[in-house]
């Protein structure tokens, strides 16, 4: 973690779970850290607990209004000159059946996990192609590398993630431009409670597998321990991630295990 120190970091999702530990981590590491997120409030109150809190910049974010990201990162840019690392974090999950499940809540979910995600690389991006360097650090799912129960929008969205990145990764390797998918899986947040429903409404309840899963503090050391070795891809989990092993040499068995999986 002392690669980080003095490193200027920008992550979304940032006023809880992982993405409130990810700027926690990378504080203590000595970085300076721009924490975006809908809520100003909850944002300010990650601000105040970390090290040094006047270094670090709340600036509220929507993924759904990409609109206004070319002046967020002249913002950031103003105050610090560059960014080195951006973790693209902010989301919405889904707990809702396909035959359910509007057409409005598909696209609603696509637009902040991919569209809104992809959209802020892209206004990053030209920055770091000027300083030859920089890293993006995605947060997937292990639904990103197969779907589940209640997830079809949910694993979508995370699917076309690792199409875009991983091109992105080859096309500007070149350039000293790095990019680690990392794909969590049963980690302790809130994801499950503000996931949507098929009303377009928050599902409103802590998944059994959610409040049993890993902490987000161990799943924040576990990435950043995958972004000093210079992974690619890292999956993050318990025995949940062996599934996507499973998948890819077994796949017949596979299908057996994971259909007798709860869905929450």
């Amino acid at each position: 973690m002392n690669d980080w120190k003095d490193k200027i970091v920008w992550v979304t999702g940032a006023s809880s779970g992982i993405g409130a530990e990810i700027a926690k981590q990378a504080a203590d590491a000595g970085a300076s850290v721009i924490l975006s997120a809908r809520s100003e409030a909850k944002l300010q109150e990650v601000q105040r607990s970390l090290q040094n809190s006047d270094k670090h910049l709340v600036l509220p974010l929507d993924l759904n209004d990409s609109e206004n990201f070319g002046s967020l990162v002249d913002q950031v840019l103003t105050k610090y000159k560059r960014i080195d690392v951006l973790v693209n974090n902010g989301g919405l999950s889904q707990r809702s059946e396909v035959h359910e499940t509007p057409m409005e809540v598909d696209r609603r979910i696509m637009e902040v996990n991919y569209f809104g995600n992809v959209a802020l690389t892209k206004q990053v991006l030209p920055i770091f192609r000027r300083q030859k360097s920089g890293q993006f650090i995605v947060i997937s799912s292990i639904a990103g590398k197969f779907g589940f129960f209640l997830r079809s929008a949910y694993s979508a969205s995370k699917h076309a993630l690792h199409g875009f990145y991983e091109s992105l990764m080859l096309e500007e390797e070149n350039n000293n431009i790095k990019v680690l998918i990392a794909c969590p899986g049963k980690i302790n947040t809130q994801i499950s409670v503000n996931a949507l429903n098929s009303d377009g409404n928050t599902h409103g309840v802590m998944d059994h597998n959610q409040e049993t899963g890993m902490s987000a503090e161990e799943c924040v050391r576990q990435l950043f321990k995958a972004v000093v070795k210079g992974k690619r891809e890292v999956l993050i989990g318990n025995k949940e991630i062996k599934a996507v092993t499973l998948k890819r040499f077994l796949p017949l068995m596979f299908w057996k295990v994971i259909k007798k999986q709860s869905a929450t």
